[in-house]
């Protein structure tokens, strides 16, 4: 097991080259975000967006389209119950995130295999919160999976019923065991978040704290997962994942200095900023 460190961000983190537009820093897809759970859709496309994709588009419930417009003016809107406006936004994106504030009812269902039925393994799909739980009650969808070779962030709950491992039971040979059957990357969220990559290394962090469980905290690290895979896809895609979530926890950790809570907005707030002090040396 590799125990991260800050060095895995001056690996991934440069300067960006002259010669470059939007298009260079990837075009990623977010796909939740119910009636009653729009904050959670808003907070990993503004994840995205602050972290550095080039292009973001939010399919989403139209009851969130006003308060995406007023907090993320830079993302795009489609109606996420449009399936051939979805099936157009699945075909141009290189990076797909699925699952934050979707819910689990038939049109959430619905929304989650038209995903699988259109990407093709090339993207990147990355399936969190929602989207998990369906998928653990719907193992018809586990040949679809297999070929996407996907991104799964769960909290330990979520993975339980993903995996059918009880909490108590979740150890790394069982986590790994599992994981290479789904042939995906699996980022668990817990104290130590612990990464089991399709290689069969394990990362784990050594950072982070209770000043983080607050909700919309997984939505955020999604979506800084997805924002540095669109934009360093040249890099060496494990770290890239690791390096995403150990900036994620690098981030509250600072700011848990002088608040007692950390808002996943805080972070979001100050991922500009934690990023360009990590590119600052190699500007000189």
């Amino acid at each position: 097991m590799h125990v991260l460190n800050k060095n895995i961000l001056s690996q991934i983190i440069t300067a960006r080259p002259a010669e470059s537009h939007k298009g260079s820093y990837g075009r990623v897809l977010t796909v939740g975000g119910n009636t009653q759970f729009g904050g959670a859709i808003i907070m990993a496309t503004s994840a995205i967006i602050h972290s550095g994709a080039g292009l973001s588009t939010c399919a989403t419930s139209l009851d969130n389209l006003t308060a995406l417009h007023t907090i993320v003016p830079e993302a795009m809107f489609i109606p996420f119950d449009s399936e051939y406006k979805l099936i157009d936004a699945i075909s141009s994106a290189d990076i797909i995130l699925v699952g934050p504030g979707l819910g689990v009812d038939e049109n959430a269902i619905r929304i989650l295999q038209t995903i699988l039925q259109h990407a093709i393994p090339q993207q990147q799909l990355i399936i969190d919160g929602s989207a998990i739980t369906i998928i653990a009650d719907h193992h018809e969808f586990f040949p679809l999976l297999k070929k996407l070779h996907p991104i799964f962030t769960p909290h330990q709950m979520e993975w339980q019923r993903l995996s059918g491992l009880k909490i108590s039971e979740q150890d790394d040979i069982k986590n790994t065991l599992y994981q290479q059957q789904l042939q995906a990357t699996v980022v668990l969220k817990k104290n130590h978040t612990t990464i089991y990559h399709r290689d069969g290394s394990i990362s784990q962090l050594a950072i982070g704290g209770p000043y983080m469980a607050t909700g919309g905290m997984g939505d955020t690290l999604a979506g800084i997962i997805a924002g540095f895979l669109a934009q360093f896809k040249l890099k060496n895609y494990e770290y890239v994942v690791d390096a995403a979530v150990y900036a994620h926890s690098a981030i509250a950790d600072e700011i848990s200095k002088e608040k007692y809570v950390v808002l996943p907005t805080d972070i979001i707030a100050d991922i500009q900023v934690f990023m360009k002090r990590w590119v600052a040396p190699h500007n000189k």
